[in-house]
């Protein structure tokens, strides 16, 4: 029987969809439903909240970067009774080029959304958002929308009256409460592994949904997944190797895991290590892995891991293929200065330096066009979101050419020196 699911998705970012997610995830589970999750999108840190919640590992569903089929496979191959997929940003926000919302992945799966809408600044015009997206989107069906961040009972009802005359159903309301508040870096929220306190605050958003929302009603709007077909019958990303070695602690915490799986599906053998604990690459590895993560707030202790820095050398000697990606490829290179502007040694496997000091916001999707020497040959799809800079950059070749979302051709990224190499793209997939 095929699992049931619906889309919590919000007019904007910033609406409060992570926490209601993660207090209906807790408050579900608790109930004894076999709840599992997923994120819209290439988010790496909501993910890692879903499995806390939950307690299953949740996966990343994104629409401009998968086709279809993937989409219903991935999402189909997440089990359980019912799935809660998280969506990005706004409803309708996307690429450059129009595609990838949370409200084209729900019409992909053939979920209903659930609209979370932050009524701390309105009244009756919080129906504006259901009946512009209903307007808008005719035929994605609209469950019903959770009322957050209401200021009074009173102030709830307000809001909750015109959206009741519009025949839009209303689960419930949210009061504003600051418990129900998770800390935040410059990529999002501080990952769940270093979140202290973090089962309390899941099981305090648990009472207040069970307390404010008719979660029976909730459960009863969700709808079966869209058919998935053959689960193993779309593109999959081929391993750099038979057995990688990851970059595996909260300085390389963004690997995706529908890639690892991928991997282990193809034969490939994960082998995680924590550069934090100064561990190194398996001497039996024949490929390494530096995932993005959070190395800025880490240098020094990077700096200061010789073992990792001499097991990673040793991996490069013996010919292993060595492959960065964004705060991977940064300690890939020779420096990284942190943000008080403190220069720290990196590997130096790579001829080039980064600063978070001198930072500037970059973000999109990628189209990737591997260059001679890069680990893959096929067009890759990816996503870049960093504030990190290059601060210099010595001889070496370039590892892709690039494209955004829109198909404007941008300067071609990364570097390679025979088979180490790295860029500040994140691979979500072939294209």
């Amino acid at each position: 029987m095929s699992a049931r699911g619906f889309v919590i998705a919000a007019p904007t970012s910033g609406a409060g969809k992570t926490t209601v997610t993660l207090g209906l995830l807790r408050a579900l589970k608790r109930r004894g439903i076999d709840i599992r999750a997923a994120k819209s999108g290439p988010d790496y840190i909501d993910p890692a909240f879903h499995e806390a919640a939950c307690g299953s590992p949740s996966v990343n569903l994104d629409a401009w970067a998968m086709p279809p089929d993937a989409l219903r496979g991935r999402a189909a191959a997440q089990g359980g009774a019912l799935l809660l997929v998280e969506g990005a940003m706004g409803v309708l926000d996307a690429g450059r080029d129009g595609r990838g919302s949370a409200a084209d992945l729900a019409e992909i799966l053939g979920l209903p959304v659930v609209l979370v809408l932050d009524v701390a600044k309105s009244g009756q015009s919080a129906l504006l958002p259901a009946v512009g997206l209903q307007s808008l989107r005719p035929k994605l069906p609209l469950a019903g929308v959770i009322l957050n961040r209401a200021g009074t009972e009173s102030h709830a009802e307000l809001a909750a009256k015109p959206l009741a005359a519009a025949k839009v159903p209303v689960f419930g309301a949210l009061l504003r409460d600051t418990a129900l508040h998770l800390p935040e870096r410059h990529l999002g929220l501080v990952q769940a592994a270093e979140t202290e306190g973090l089962d309390t605050f899941l099981e305090h958003a648990a009472d207040r949904v069970e307390a404010a929302i008719d979660l029976d009603a909730l459960v009863g709007a969700a709808q079966p997944l869209a058919s998935a077909g053959d689960l193993g019958g779309f593109p999959r990303l081929t391993p750099p190797g038979q057995r990688i070695a990851v970059a595996a602690d909260p300085a390389f915490a963004f690997a995706y895991p529908h890639l690892l799986a991928d991997w282990r599906a193809q034969g490939a053998e994960i082998l995680p290590f924590s550069p934090l604990d100064d561990e190194g690459p398996a001497p039996l590895a024949d490929s390494v892995f530096l995932p993005g993560g959070y190395p800025e707030l880490f240098a020094g202790q990077l700096a200061a891991a010789s073992r990792f820095h001499a097991l990673m050398r040793a991996a490069v000697d013996r010919g292993a293929l060595i492959y960065g990606e964004c705060g991977g490829f940064m300690v890939l290179g020779e420096g990284l200065v942190d943000a008080e502007g403190t220069r720290h040694e990196m590997l130096g496997l790579l001829p080039h330096s980064t600063s978070f000091r001198q930072r500037r916001l970059t973000l999109g999707y990628r189209r990737l066009s591997p260059l001679p020497g890069a680990p893959w040959s096929a067009t890759l799809l990816g996503h870049e979101f960093h504030y990190a800079t290059i601060q210099s950059e010595g001889a070496a070749d370039r590892l892709f050419e690039a494209t955004d979302a829109a198909g404007t051709r941008l300067a071609p990224m990364g570097l390679h020196i025979g088979r180490v190499s790295g860029s500040f793209a994140h691979v979500i997939g072939p294209a």
